[in-house]
């Protein structure tokens, strides 16, 4: 099956990040459902008999942020879900969907405690709440999952698990040395371990993977003479006029014929490839791929 739709629902993509904190997530879940309904008092929310109209939505709301919170952990026993660096457009949509189907179980069952249940015992109520639980509960998903879509222009991604583990499993060849331009100064690390370098002034940042942990070392010297010394590793490019990257740890590329924005393994901050080095980039970066 190889329909445009096919591929773009199994397209990679980042988690929402409520489905990724799913704590910290149902708590802004929560607090906007409480916002929006204390203002708008939307599809006939009405006080319970014995509490005030922001007490029942409080109650409610809460109840709210429990399911997420349930459903989530239920999720994430699911093999399909469990790999969180194998998400799709798919494994988000049917997220979201489970959710928030919970989110209105969890409220109808609510319910039960909180208005007179005398007449509550029936489908059409069931669907009234679950019904509610997405108008209002899906705000704040889809709020998060747009904020990822500038991911639908990256490509070339690969996992970065897969990246993970290559550091430590390679066996490199040769140690790089570094040489500094004070005279007692001098830095060493095998090709692997290099994730990049990039250029502070009058001295050159590197950020190298050693001991299970990104270690940050400072030389004195300049970037160009850094490429230089490298120059003999492929993998290892001039990106920008202040960049260098280990091509074989670059797991997400987007941007455009005017530039890129690289994701590196272990590394949060975005790395530039500015327009004049897009071809040699994508050169090196097809052989590695």
């Amino acid at each position: 099956m190889n329909s445009p739709v096919y591929r773009w629902l199994n397209r990679r993509y980042p988690q929402n990040f409520i489905i990724k904190h799913s704590f910290v997530g149902s708590i802004l879940n929560a607090v906007f459902c409480l916002v929006f309904l204390l203002i708008y008092r939307p599809l006939g929310a009405r006080e319970s008999q014995p509490l005030s109209y922001a007490a029942t939505m409080a109650v409610y709301c809460f109840s709210s942020a429990i399911s997420i919170i349930v459903m989530l952990k239920i999720l994430r026993l699911i093999s399909y879900f469990s790999d969180k660096q194998e998400w799709t457009v798919l494994k988000e949509c049917l997220s979201i969907l489970f959710t928030l189907t919970g989110m209105g179980i969890f409220i109808y069952f609510t319910a039960f405690g909180v208005e007179s249940s005398s007449d509550r015992w029936n489908f059409s109520t069931f669907f009234d709440s679950c019904k509610y639980a997405f108008l209002i509960g899906v705000i704040p998903f889809l709020f998060f999952t747009l904020m990822n879509s500038h991911y639908f222009y990256a490509y070339n991604i690969r996992p970065e698990s897969r990246l993970d583990s290559d550091l430590e499993a390679e066996q490199p060849v040769k140690i790089i040395q570094i040489d500094s331009k004070l005279k007692k100064e001098k830095l060493n690390f095998y090709p692997d371990q290099f994730l990049y370098a990039t250029s502070d002034g009058n001295y050159v940042v590197f950020y190298l993977h050693r001991n299970n942990k990104v270690e940050k070392e400072v030389i004195r010297n300049s970037i160009s003479n850094i490429e230089e010394q490298l120059s003999q590793i492929p993998s290892i490019v001039r990106t920008h006029r202040a960049f260098i990257v280990n091509i074989k740890k670059v797991y997400l590329k987007k941007g455009n014929a005017l530039g890129y924005q690289l994701k590196l393994s272990n590394i949060d901050a975005e790395i530039p490839v500015s327009r004049q080095n897009i071809k040699t980039f994508d050169r090196q970066f097809d052989k590695f791929s």
